[in-house]
């Protein structure tokens, strides 16, 4: 038997009558600590035994139980050495240690686990502010921005750590990228790693996609979901090489970006911290992040603000937000970005024929290419004709729909050619069955799964089956339109031989009537029994 430290942490309302307060008290409990001005109220108990029950009671209304604040007039020297942050855990009880417990809300049974003295420790932000839990160093995504920009004193301020900026060229262009480091310094970073990650990016993370088919709900080319682990991986890499003990995003708590950051630090270092600030803060909009930012003199971005939230990146560049969130509304045309009006794209038609080795892209009309110059120059040739716009509402991870517009010119062309490659190079069975797996590859990519041992155990297939998918399509390009005119392979299934209307050794057209009899038997002896025959 040993003594415990139990930090239990819950959103409360303002406080309830007396008779309420002593309820929160047992036997063998004993409150050294509550202390909260913000509707939070923490517990500091300490058990005689590793797992401990509290019993919370309180005035219920409707399904939501409401608890009010706990009155303990004793304080110690230690409360707040012994605290940890309750915009971390939103109401649940605190785990730091391994032992685990319950705590018991009307019939609801919370399991937190116990902190550890080890864990509990004094640390001291930038405004000598104590802090519940000390970092050494975090890594964070950062871009520059308002949220970026103002999120690194925020770190400084309560986790006492140095801030080290991350910023990731995925191909959202040069001038995104451009004075970053003085931004990042003057938000109070210590450093700024810039790393180009273009090549890897589309080799490793697009032209699977590519290769295997994946579309998420019909319509969307993954560009995004596709993007987030490439960056989180780099991120991994990137606080190992700085020493750091963590690592944080700018995601909000209602996307599906926070997830495939946080999957990806899991699958790689799941001994990295990470912190997630739009679920911590109280800062809930762009006002209170400038005044965040000027009153920690933070330069905030004079950059104009979009109407429009957007994502861009090599492979397509999406936009969410504004009359976007009317789904009953047409996007207005000054908001694409990497495509032409189809009715302004040019009057004639251009070809473009596409090689592709086992699956992947590997050349334009015969010049060979890398895969990020690649799929740069298709990005050019077709926005210029106003090809790959998608307009879809789609189901996010966290279960709320969104509508959103994309564009993915260079995407579109090359996913058209390799789908009409494989008509020639895959067989009926092996292309159904490569099809229905697309599905869920899709949703694992979107989901963030990107390192998990499914989709790699799926790509397998989908790299082994695809290794006659060689040869070359000619595509034609036209006011927003992609059509195929022409379809080679030496590994082709297609026979004209076979094929032609006309007579040939292989295929005799006699056969055929054999095949319907013993093809047609179950249709055919269902209607003989209706028929009494």
């Amino acid at each position: 038997m040993f003594d415990t430290l139990l930090t239990a942490q819950y959103c409360l309302p303002e406080s309830p009558p007396n008779p309420l307060r002593r309820r929160w008290l047992t036997p063998s409990t004993k409150f050294v600590d509550c202390v909260n001005r913000k509707g939070m109220a923490q517990l500091h108990a300490i058990s005689s035994c590793s797992s401990t029950n509290l019993l919370f009671h309180g005035s219920q209304r409707g399904s939501a139980r409401v608890y009010g604040r706990v009155h303990c007039p004793r304080k110690t020297a230690s409360e707040q050495e012994l605290g940890v942050k309750a915009s971390e855990f939103h109401g649940l009880a605190i785990a730091q240690n391994r032992d685990n417990f319950g705590l018991t809300r009307g019939n609801h049974a919370i399991q937190a686990v116990l902190a550890s003295d080890k864990g509990a420790v004094t640390s001291t932000g930038v405004d000598g502010k104590v802090l519940g839990k000390k970092l050494n160093k975090v890594v964070l995504a950062y871009s520059g921005g308002l949220d970026t920009s103002v999120i690194v004193p925020w770190l400084r301020e309560n986790y006492g750590c140095e801030v080290v900026c991350f910023t990731a060229d995925v191909g959202q262009g040069l001038q995104e990228l451009e004075g970053l480091e003085q931004k990042a310094k003057a938000s109070g970073a210590c450093q700024l790693v810039v790393k180009d990650l273009k090549e890897e990016f589309v080799r490793d993370f697009i032209f699977p996609c590519l290769r295997a088919g994946a579309i998420y709900e019909r319509k969307y080319l993954l560009g995004t979901s596709m993007a987030r682990p490439v960056i989180a991986k780099a991120m991994v890499d990137v606080a190992k090489e700085v020493g750091a003990d963590a690592v944080s995003h700018g995601c909000t708590g209602k996307g599906n970006d926070q997830v495939r950051f946080e999957l990806t630090f899991f699958a790689l270092n799941p001994e990295l911290s990470v912190v997630a600030p739009w679920r911590e803060w109280e800062i809930r909009g762009r006002e209170d992040a400038i005044e965040y930012a000027k009153k920690h003199n933070v330069p905030v971005p004079v950059t104009k603000k979009s109407i429009y939230s957007r994502d861009r990146n090599l492979w397509h560049l999406s936009h969410e937000g504004d009359i976007l969130e009317d789904p009953g509304k047409e996007p207005k045309e000054d908001m694409y970005m990497m495509s032409v009006d189809p009715k302004e794209a040019p009057n004639q038609p251009e070809y473009v024929k596409v090689g592709i080795y086992q699956g992947l892209p590997v050349s334009i009309n015969g010049k060979d290419l890398s895969p990020a110059s690649l799929l740069a120059e298709l990005n050019d040739i077709g926005g210029k004709h106003g090809i790959g716009r998608i307009d879809m509402v789609e189901n996010r991870l966290v279960g709320m729909k969104s509508r959103g517009v994309y564009e993915t010119p260079g995407g579109t062309i090359l996913f058209t050619a390799v789908r009409e490659l494989e008509s020639l190079t895959l067989d009926r069975e092996t292309m159904q069955t490569k099809d229905f797996l697309a599905l869920k590859y899709a949703e694992l990519v979107y989901a963030g799964r990107w390192f998990d041992p499914l989709r790699e155990s799926m790509d397998a297939f989908m790299k082994e089956v695809t290794k006659t998918t060689t040869g070359s399509v000619t595509l034609k390009l036209y006011k927003g339109s992609v059509s195929v005119t022409g379809r080679e392979s030496p590994y082709s299934l297609y026979r004209e031989d076979i094929s032609s209307f006309e007579s040939g050794d292989i295929y005799n057209q006699a056969d055929a009537a054999g095949f319907i009899r013993l093809y047609g038997l179950p249709m055919r002896v269902r209607a003989m029994r209706e028929r009494g025959l």
